[in-house]
């Protein structure tokens, strides 16, 4: 089997090349930052995912993933080149592929012969033919290549597990020898049965836009029914359970909150819409829950102002939970960030605890006093909201809560507790889409 080089050592690129290395494959991760590189050669992983250190200090030190800044030897060493570079988002919501761009050209010139080249990163539609173009362009030689788009599927918080046992597996490729490289190098989830899509470059590039968009729309879905709950004295919880009970909808993705975020969501919904107006389409209802979603975490504000008797002028609201989700440190499009910097500008005052994300939301939002722990979080606050559903908030000392803080009020972001919890402790209890409170549940 041939080596594998990774390029890019970004969220993607280093779970994927340490779960490849976990799959028995030789692989290289390639990165220009020295420091980064460093710092993956002992084992430590430069952000949070649960488990992940793990399995890369294991295969380094098994001799199966090592790391280098040297891209051309490892384009020269490597039969197998998987593009893991950051996609980001663009002024207009396109997607910006700069840093593909550059690897498709460097792959040209450093190439010796034969190449597979896999494309991991998320791309629009037509980057299979963009890197055959570019890399066609750049050969010093005329080496034959091929080009493979092969989306991941990883979910923060739960990456590892998500490469190790996929749902799926998407191949797209118009070559029948790239194809048994990648039935090769993923031979172990053939062995579990996982499905194995195979088609072509451009539906395996548009499969990964058209699976977020859909479950990114299923949640403003839902939060649109949890604001209509609120206003006709539904209960969203109840509505959401018996949704859910109909197999052909399913109980993923039917939580009402405080909206989507991360590194996703918001920006594959967005580049979608762009990729639609490209090819002369229009996918309103993608774009209608793009607005659902930013005027949900708007909502949250409101619901803030509202505890606190409609004003937070010179008062303090206690945030529990930064990140965009549990089990990550990510902060991008964390409805937090609209959460704090609303409140900040109605004249409150902002504390937060996050178990694991307050170093990266310090960069982001340094009016915030950020505090050791939830309770001292809730010192003196006025209104406490719970932002992110870590396990950690879902056993709060509710009369210790009461004692420290200034009045008993929280908004319930997650709707993590039922409103009886609090309100039996004589707390102000405003949840998202609880109208009526429904018997629970099972």
């Amino acid at each position: 089997m041939e080596k594998i080089a990774v390029v890019g050592t970004g969220y993607v690129g280093l779970v994927g090349g340490a779960g490849l290395a976990d799959f028995g494959n030789t692989v290289i991760g390639v990165d220009m930052d020295e420091a980064k590189i460093r710092t993956l050669e002992k084992g430590e992983v430069p952000f949070y995912e649960p488990g992940l250190s793990e399995v890369v200090t294991r295969n380094v030190k098994e001799g199966r993933l090592s790391f280098t800044t040297d891209f051309a030897s490892a384009v020269e060493e490597c039969g197998i080149i998987f593009i893991a570079v950051g996609t980001p988002e663009g002024e207009d919501g396109a997607v910006d592929l700069s840093q593909v761009d550059t690897v498709a050209r460097d792959i040209g010139r450093h190439m010796t012969g034969y190449r597979v080249i896999v494309q991991k990163s998320t791309v629009p539609v037509g980057t299979a033919v963009r890197l055959r173009r570019i890399i066609g362009e750049n050969q010093s030689e005329r080496y034959p290549f091929d080009v493979v788009s092969n989306p991941e599927f990883l979910r923060e918080g739960s990456a590892v597990e998500d490469f190790m046992r996929p749902n799926r597996v998407v191949v797209g490729t118009e070559s029948e020898k790239a194809r048994e490289t990648m039935r090769e190098i993923y031979a172990p989830l053939y062995l579990i049965k996982t499905p194995i899509v195979e088609t072509t470059c451009e539906t395996a590039e548009l499969i990964k836009y058209a699976s977020n968009a859909f479950l990114a729309t299923k949640i403003s879905y839902i939060n649109e029914m949890a604001n209509l709950c609120e206003t006709v004295g539904a209960d969203v919880q109840t509505l959401a359970y018996a949704m859910g009970l109909d197999k052909r909808i399913g109980t993923k993705f039917l939580h009402a909150g405080a909206g989507y975020g991360g590194s996703c969501f918001p920006k594959d919904t967005k580049a979608l819409v762009k990729i639609a107006e490209a090819a002369g389409c229009r996918a309103s209802i993608v774009a209608a829950g793009i607005e659902v979603n930013q005027s949900q975490k708007r909502r949250m504000v409101e619901k803030v102002i509202e505890a606190a008797g409609g004003s937070i002028e010179g008062k303090t609201v206690c945030l529990l939970g930064l990140a965009f989700k549990p089990n990550t440190d990510d902060m991008r499009y964390a409805a937090s960030i609209v959460l704090a910097e609303g409140i900040r500008d109605a004249g409150g005052t902002v504390r937060a605890f996050d178990p694991v994300a307050m170093d990266n939301a310090r960069r982001l939002m340094p009016f915030v006093e950020y505090c050791h722990d939830a309770y001292e979080a809730l010192e003196g606050a006025h209104v406490a909201a719970l932002v992110t559903e870590w396990n950690e908030f879902r056993r709060l000392d509710i009369e210790r809560m009461k004692k420290l803080m200034s009045s008993p009020a929280v908004v319930d972001c997650r709707n993590v507790y039922h409103p009886s919890d609090f309100e039996e402790h004589g707390f102000t209890y405003i949840g998202v889409g609880r109208g009526r409170h429904d018997v629970e549940s099972s």
